[in-house]
């Protein structure tokens, strides 16, 4: 990404990421959802139609990696829960 000349304070969080905002392209894009992978372990699926909605503004993805890792934290009680739920039944203590 060509931000060389941007220091996170200079970003404000609501402004578009792209066109008349922070100025992104679409190789800035890709670049930004690998990293954010890499760095929260979120997906962005290249068919979705939420990505530009997603990719809107700092905030816009703030929201988006809040409630996808809130989703894995979600599936990771309830996967929890339903061992323990199998592991009662079978008469298996953990």
């Amino acid at each position: 990404m060509q931000l060389e000349d941007i220091t996170p304070e200079n970003i404000i969080d609501e402004e578009p990421l792209f066109g008349e905002g922070l100025g992104l392209d679409s190789i800035d894009a890709l670049e930004l959802g690998v990293a954010l992978k890499k760095k929260f372990g979120v997906k962005f699926s290249s068919e979705s139609a939420d990505n530009k909605q997603h990719f809107s503004s700092v905030n816009a993805l703030a929201e988006y990696i809040t409630k996808e890792k809130a989703m894995q934290l979600n599936c990771i009680a309830v996967s929890s829960q339903q061992i323990y739920g199998y592991t009662k039944k079978k008469g298996i203590f953990m």
